[in-house]
C-alpha cells in the first residue's frame, strides 16, 4: 500500500512540503533519542481532543508506544472527560487502525510516498485524513483543525502543505479512494479486502487460512476487525456477579462467560468496581480460557495445584486464582519479566497466588500440577482490534520465532503437569502456525491426548468441528481466541 521511496523530489503534481531539508525523513523510528515534544494546545482553534490525538499518535511513532495505555493516563493528565475524551479515544484508535488506508490516501493526495513526509506532519495528515474518511465531522472541521494543529507548532510554511494534501483528500469519500487504489477485486480479492478494511495483505490471508472451508467468511471478521470493540469487564468471582457489575455500570452482561459483563465505551478504569478490584478489564474470550481450564476434565481427583506458566500481566491469573479460591485450590504463577511479575502480584492481591519470577520454558517447580494454562506469547493477530497499531508492526517475520518459543512452553508444561492432569494452550491469534500445528506437534512429541476443548466452553456457538476452539470477533463478539486442552496419559 506504499509506493517505494523515489530517488528525487521533483515535480510530481503533488503540493510540496515546505519543511526544512536537512531534517531529512521523521517517518522512521530514531532510536535513542527523545521524541520531539508538541506544544500545548494554546493557540487559538487547537482543540485538545484534537491534540491529544495527535500527541498519542506521536508516541505510536516514535516510540513504538502502544495508543491503548498512552491515551488513557494523557486524557486523565489534561482533565480530557466526557464528549471531548470520546471524541480524541474515536481519533486516536480509528487512525491507528486504518493508517494503511490512509497511507495510501494520503500518498495519492501529497503525489509522494508517506516515507516522505516528515513524521510529525504525518501524523496529522492521519487524523485529519481519517475525520474526512470514516467520521461524520464536517470536511471544513477536519481540515481546519489539522491545519491549526500544525501551524501552531511549526508555522505557515508546513500548515500550507497540510492544508493542500487533506483538500485533495477530501475530494473523494472512502469508497471512492477505495475504488482507484485498491486490488482489483476479482483478479485479488484478499487484496482487495486488506485494503478495504485497513489490514496487511499477510494478516488477511493468515485470517483465510484459519478460516479453512469458511473462508468466505474473510470480509466478515476483517469487517469486525476494523469496528471499534465493546470493553468487556470480568467480574470477580466470588466477589460480585456479573449481574450486579451489569446494573452498577450500566453494560450488559455477556453471552458466554457467566462473569462477563459488556459497555458500549468510556474510560473503565474510573469505575467504582475496577477501582475497588471487584472487576477488571478482560475480553470475554480470555475469560473463556481460564474457564475451560478450570472446568477441563481430570483422570482422578484434583489436588489443587494449579499454574499459569505465562502469567504476565495476570488478567488470567486473576481470574483463575479467583476460580481457585472458590474451588480451595492454589496457583502458581510464572512470568520471567520482574516489572510484569509486580503487575501479577498487584492484579492477585488477595487470592491464592504465588507469582514466580523465572522462565517458563525451565520455572523451576516441582512437577506434579493438575491443571497449566499456557497462554503463550503469540503475535496478538487476534487482538488487533484492540491494539490497532499492532498490525502495522507485526511482520510475518516474527511467527517463526514465537512458534519456537510457543513449543518449549507447551513442552515445558507437559513435563510438569501429572500424568491424567489438563495443560490448556491458547494464543490470542488465529494463525494456523500459532494453533493447530502447535497442538499437532505437541501430540505427536509428547503423546498427550486432545481432548474436545468445545465440551468446555459450553454454550458458545458455531466453533467447528474440533477438536480445538476457535473464536472469532464476527462470530462471537470476542478477541480471536484459539485454545486446545491436552491430556497427559496415566
Amino acid at each position: 500500500m506504499t509506493e517505494s521511496r523515489r530517488p528525487s523530489r521533483g515535480n510530481r503534481g503533488g503540493p510540496r512540503d515546505n519543511a526544512d531539508r536537512n531534517t531529512g525523513n521523521q517517518n522512521g523510528k530514531r532510536p535513542n533519542t527523545r521524541p520531539r515534544q508538541a506544544k500545548r494546545p494554546d493557540g487559538a482553534g487547537v482543540d485538545k481532543p484534537r491534540t491529544a490525538a495527535r500527541d498519542v499518535l506521536r508516541a505510536v511513532r516514535e516510540r513504538d508506544s502502544y495508543a491503548n495505555l498512552v491515551l488513557p493516563a494523557l486524557l486523565r493528565e489534561r482533565g480530557i472527560d466526557g464528549r471531548d475524551a470520546a471524541l480524541a479515544t474515536e481519533l486516536t484508535y480509528g487512525a491507528c487502525r486504518a493508517q494503511g488506508l490512509l497511507d495510501a490516501v494520503i500518498s495519492a493526495g501529497a503525489g509522494r510516498p508517506v516515507d516522505e513526509i516528515d513524521g510529525p506532519l504525518l501524523d496529522v495528515l492521519r487524523l485529519g485524513a481519517y475525520q474526512l474518511l470514516r467520521t461524520r465531522i464536517g470536511s471544513h472541521a477536519a481540515v481546519a483543525t489539522s491545519v491549526d494543529l500544525v501551524r501552531t507548532e511549526f508555522g505557515s510554511g508546513r500548515a500550507g502543505f497540510v492544508n493542500a494534501v487533506l483538500r485533495r483528500v477530501a475530494e473523494k469519500s472512502e469508497d471512492e479512494w477505495v475504488a482507484q487504489l485498491a486490488p482489483d477485486a476479482d483478479r485479488d480479492k484478499i487484496g482487495y479486502l486488506a485494503f478495504r478494511y485497513a489490514h496487511p495483505v499477510w494478516i488477511a490471508q493468515a485470517f483465510a487460512d484459519a478460516l479453512g472451508a469458511d473462508a468466505a467468511e474473510l470480509e466478515q471478521v476483517l469487517a469486525a476487525d476494523d469496528a471499534r470493540p465493546a470493553v468487556h469487564l470480568v467480574a470477580r468471582p466470588g466477589e460480585i456477579s456479573a449481574e450486579e457489575l451489569a446494573l452498577i455500570t450500566g453494560g450488559e452482561e455477556g453471552p458466554y462467560s457467566p462473569y462477563a459483563v459488556h459497555l458500549d465505551g468510556g474510560d473503565p478504569g474510573q469505575l467504582e468496581p475496577v477501582r475497588e478490584g471487584l472487576a477488571a478489564v478482560q475480553d470475554e474470550g480470555s475469560q473463556l480460557v481460564a474457564l475451560a481450564l478450570a472446568r477441563a476434565t481430570l483422570n482422578g481427583p484434583d489436588g489443587g495445584r494449579w499454574l499459569d506458566l505465562c502469567a504476565g500481566p495476570g488478567g488470567k491469573a486473576a481470574l483463575l486464582g479467583a476460580l481457585a479460591a472458590i474451588e480451595g485450590a492454589r496457583v502458581d504463577a510464572v512470568e520471567p519479566a520482574a516489572h510484569r511479575a509486580d503487575l501479577v502480584r498487584k492484579t492477585t492481591r488477595g487470592l491464592p497466588v504465588d507469582v514466580h519470577v523465572a522462565d517458563g520454558r525451565d520455572p523451576g517447580l516441582q512437577p506434579g500440577f493438575d491443571r497449566i494454562l499456557v497462554d503463550a506469547p503469540c503475535t496478538g493477530l487476534g487482538a488487533l482490534r484492540r491494539r490497532p497499531e499492532a498490525r502495522w508492526r507485526r511482520k510475518p517475520s516474527d511467527v517463526a520465532e514465537l512458534v519456537a518459543l510457543q513449543r518449549e512452553l507447551l513442552a515445558s508444561a507437559i513435563s510438569l503437569v501429572r500424568p491424567g492432569g489438563v495443560v490448556l494452550y491458547s494464543t490470542c491469534s488465529p494463525h494456523l502456525s500459532e494453533t493447530a500445528a502447535v497442538v499437532a506437534d505437541a501430540v505427536r512429541r509428547h503423546g498427550v491426548e486432545a481432548l474436545d476443548t468445545r465440551e468446555f466452553v459450553p454454550g458458545v456457538p458455531t466453533l467447528g468441528a474440533g477438536p480445538g476452539v476457535q473464536l472469532w470477533p464476527h462470530r462471537h463478539g470476542t478477541d480471536a481466541m484459539f485454545m486446545a486442552a491436552l491430556r497427559k496419559p496415566e
